[in-house]
């Protein structure tokens, strides 16, 4: 059934792009809501990507979703963009519209989403963030969203997390404390959330190695990585009893907004839409 009496198209632009969840968790809301319309992988190397989010405007796209290595080339493309984009310097999300290219980041409004449906607001607590790359700055936006009092932005390198901080200084105001992962053992008794924004688990990457016996019991431990599902991180969380959060929520949260803007009508994330995905990284 078509809402329009023509198919609408998005697509998702990366290098490699195989791997994106984006048709799937995008299919499964075109069925629920009848709606005639596709989201088209898109495999585009650094030199190519300009050619074909040019290609994608002219063939009639109502946009993309964009994963690496291209976000920060989004938002540079981009002839406007919001705060989130701004404060990032990296679009995850282009819209294309009268002829101009509006650049969005969703990043952080997932990650808050998935933290806030698990373990509720952060007002007047202590978090531990590590990593100080583009997926921290969202994480760092995200934390604020939900009132954390005090955010340790902890990183192999000290200096990477102080310019960090600095950078986002007027967009965080919670107090922002940046160190190396030597001051985990210092921080970590206060907190009542660790999130890992690091690559450290994913894929082929060496596990991150950090001892959680100096997390209080009640803490929750979440991990931006969703494939594995389950990192050694989680795992080892789990296995002392801490409430544990993975990427999958963060995913499907940021693509709601994307969703809206491609096809017109505001999705809801639901445990079977999990489970499909879920299905899916299992197989």
């Amino acid at each position: 059934m078509s809402l329009t009496g023509k198919a609408r198209i998005a697509g998702v632009i990366g290098w490699p792009v195989s791997h994106s969840l984006s048709p799937v968790l995008h299919g499964h809301w075109l069925a629920e809501h009848g709606i005639d319309g596709a989201m088209v992988p898109l495999a585009a190397g650094r030199e190519d990507f300009s050619a074909v989010i040019d290609g994608a405007r002219r063939a009639g796209f109502r946009g993309v979703n964009v994963t690496v290595p291209h976000k920060e080339s989004a938002f540079a493309i981009a002839h406007s963009v919001d705060a989130a984009a701004q404060a990032a310097g990296a679009a995850n999300l282009l819209i294309f519209r009268d002829g101009k290219i509006e650049g969005r980041n969703t990043d952080s409004i997932g990650l808050a989403e998935s933290l806030r449906e698990t373990i509720g607001s952060l007002n007047g607590k202590s978090v531990v963030l590590l990593g100080a790359g583009g997926a921290a700055r969202g994480a760092l936006l995200a934390l604020e969203m939900l009132g954390a009092a005090s955010i340790h932005l902890l990183n192999r390198d000290a200096h990477r997390a102080k310019t960090l901080a600095s950078s986002l200084a007027r967009q965080v105001k919670a107090p922002v404390h940046p160190g190396s992962l030597e001051d985990w053992k210092d921080v970590a008794g206060s907190a009542v959330l660790l999130v890992n924004s690091t690559s450290a688990g994913m894929g082929n990457n060496p596990p991150l190695n950090i001892d959680l016996g100096a997390l209080p019991k009640d803490a929750a431990v979440c991990d931006i990585v969703y494939n594995p599902l389950e990192t050694k991180l989680l795992k080892d969380a789990a296995a002392r009893g801490h409430k544990t959060i993975d990427g999958l929520g963060m995913l499907l949260h940021q693509a709601v907004p994307s969703f809206e803007a491609f096809f017109g009508v505001r999705p809801t994330v639901t445990p079977a839409l999990r489970a499909a995905l879920v299905k899916v990284l299992g197989g």
